[in-house]
Order: C-alpha cells, then sequence, then structure tokens
C-alpha cells in the first residue's frame, strides 16, 4: 500500500499550506482519495455567502469538483460525505444541495453519510464544513500524481 499527500495543481492552496487537500491511498487496482474538510472560500480565501448554508454548499461541492476533477474523478466516486454544521435548523438548505448533486433512489444510490453540528469551524461565517472519500479505479487516480 502506498500512501501520498497531495495538493492537486489548479485548486487553491490550503489555508497556509498548513495541511494536505488529499490523501491518496493506493490499494492496488484502484485508490482511495481522503479529502480534508472543505469551507465555501473564494481563491483568495475568503468566506462566500457568509451564513448561508446553501450557497456555501454550492461552493463547497464545487471546490470537491475541482478537487476530484484532479484525479479524473467525479461527484459519482464519492463513497461517504461527513458534513460539520454549526446549525442543525440549516439542514433543509444543505440537504437541497445535496439531493441535487447526489439523487435519491431509484436514480442512484447516494454516498453513505455523516452530519454532526458543531459550535463553531475556523473561518467566520463559514456554516458547514465537508470532508469526503472517494474509490476510484487505478487508471484514473493515477492522473494526478
Amino acid at each position: 500500500m502506498n500512501v501520498t499527500l497531495e495538493n492537486p495543481p489548479g485548486v487553491a492552496a490550503p489555508f497556509g499550506d498548513r495541511f494536505a487537500h488529499v490523501a491518496r491511498v493506493d490499494t492496488g487496482d484502484g485508490a482511495l482519495l481522503i479529502l480534508s474538510g472543505q469551507v465555501a472560500v473564494d481563491d483568495a480565501g475568503e468566506v462566500v455567502a457568509p451564513g448561508d448554508a446553501g450557497a456555501q454548499a454550492e461552493r463547497v461541492f464545487e471546490i470537491i469538483e475541482d478537487i476530484l476533477a484532479a484525479y479524473g474523478a467525479s461527484l459519482s466516486d464519492i463513497i461517504h460525505i461527513r458534513t460539520f454544521m454549526t446549525n442543525l435548523d440549516d439542514l433543509p438548505a444543505y440537504a437541497a444541495v445535496r439531493r441535487k448533486l447526489f439523487p435519491a433512489p431509484p436514480a442512484t444510490v447516494p454516498p453513505t453519510s455523516t452530519t454532526v453540528e458543531v459550535s463553531r469551524l475556523f473561518l467566520p461565517g463559514a456554516v458547514l464544513e465537508v470532508e469526503v472519500t472517494a474509490a476510484v479505479r487505478t487508471q484514473v487516480a493515477g492522473q494526478q500524481g
């Protein structure tokens, strides 16, 4: 098993380069891509739509799509989503974005999921943070690295 920590080109660097965007675990016939938690920021690191869970969810999944695309992967490769929200009353707005991106059966079976409420996130105005794990084939996962 080979593990690499990476920041794909074309995606804004993590804050202060204090962590990697992706831990890639090569499994022989494929790879797991474990993404760090993503918050809704623009390329300059400023929070997008402070306090708006729906708009932030849209932006977070755009960032996640960009990171996955660097590996030739997409949202359909996601096997688990972990979400941290500062207020579970915002769950309907977040859920609406999720339903659009991950339709329910019979269209598809959405990924496994965990959602928890936290007292705050590291950036003022950020109301959710999303981590994902994706499983991809070797020929796809190897494109980044």
